[in-house]
């Protein structure tokens, strides 16, 4: 489901630190979304980079990266517990000292890994006083990614993700997931049934850990929606409607006249949308005043004019 991640930026795996970041720095230059607007190819690699650099540039999870794949990246994530798992399938059901953690997936980790074990060393004989036949299989973890929208949104999204059987091999499933409007980063979904699998017992879960790409406008802060629009000096001063986008499309937004830098107006039920009993959030527009920069000498003149409405005593407060 992932691309390498050095593929990515376009290094070798056994770059440095300062390879990692002028690649990184070259790539996001050439697909940064101001340089490409409306260019969605380019806005998908951007993030991608942008993901790919997190990873990389910070020594600890490159390491878990580089031994577990995008597994490591998942919330939660214990590298000891994969390290013991990966080892305890490998010997016994592979018989490969080496095991390749990968085959199992590159998004999947271990959720419980006592329950795993127990479950099936029980059906050998192997671990006395736990009960022979174990009441459900291992709860399971993965991680899925989302893009700012998508989340915002719900929908359903396909996975694959690899599952240990009862009897000790690992079957790839490609499963439907349903996406409930406004999961945040960090969020945890659960698929129940889909989880590891011991002989006599029901399977266990399976939980999502989600994670939630960056918008490149919009920012969520709880379930409303943040969104910084420029406007001119003219529109600022005389009012003007606005075209903006929102999660439903575009919109239209009414800026009164004389409207100041920070400014914020909210459209209501425009961020997040309801999901259980939680409303929906709003949409909380910052105005910026786009001040224009080459003038030339008939647009300087004609801000000069303007000094004489400029507002009397504008920093008195500032000596108070």
């Amino acid at each position: 489901m992932q691309k390498n991640l050095y593929e990515v930026l376009g290094v070798a795996r056994n770059a440095d630190a300062d390879t990692i970041r002028k690649a990184y720095r070259k790539l996001a230059r050439q697909y940064h979304p101001d340089v490409n607007p409306g260019d969605e190819a380019a806005e998908e690699r951007f993030k991608a980079i942008s993901h790919a650099y997190a990873v990389l540039s910070d020594p600890e999870k490159r390491s878990q990266y580089d031994e577990f794949g995008e597994a490591a990246l998942g919330g939660g994530f214990d590298a000891e517990a994969a390290r013991r798992a990966r080892e305890a399938f490998g010997k016994r059901f592979r018989g490969a000292e080496d095991a390749d953690f990968g085959r199992f997936s590159g998004e999947f980790s271990f959720g419980n890994l006592d329950d795993l074990l127990g479950g099936i060393f029980s059906r050998y004989g192997e671990a006395p006083g736990r009960p022979a036949h174990p009441t459900r299989g291992p709860d399971l973890h993965a991680s899925i990614t989302l893009d700012f929208l998508d989340a915002a949104r719900g929908g359903e999204q396909r996975v694959s993700i690899g599952r240990p059987s009862s009897d000790g091999s690992v079957k790839q499933e490609r499963l439907t997931v349903r996406i409930p409007p406004g999961v945040d980063d960090g969020g945890r979904i659960r698929l129940a049934g889909k989880g590891g699998e011991v002989a006599g017992a029901p399977p266990g879960d399976l939980y999502l850990d989600v994670r939630v790409r960056p918008h490149p406008v919009f920012r969520r802060q709880g379930r409303d929606l943040h969104l910084e629009v420029p406007v001119s000096f003219r529109e600022a001063c005389l009012g003007a409607a606005v075209e903006i986008p929102t999660l439903d499309g575009r919109a239209s937004v009414t800026i009164p006249p004389g409207t100041q830098g920070g400014c914020k107006l909210r459209l209501r039920g425009k961020g997040i949308p309801a999901a259980g009993k939680r409303k929906a959030g709003d949409l909380i527009v910052t105005v910026e005043i786009a001040v224009p920069r080459d003038l030339g000498a008939e647009g300087r003149r004609a801000v000069e004019a303007l000094a004489a409405y400029d507002p009397p005593n504008l920093r008195v407060e500032l000596f108070r």
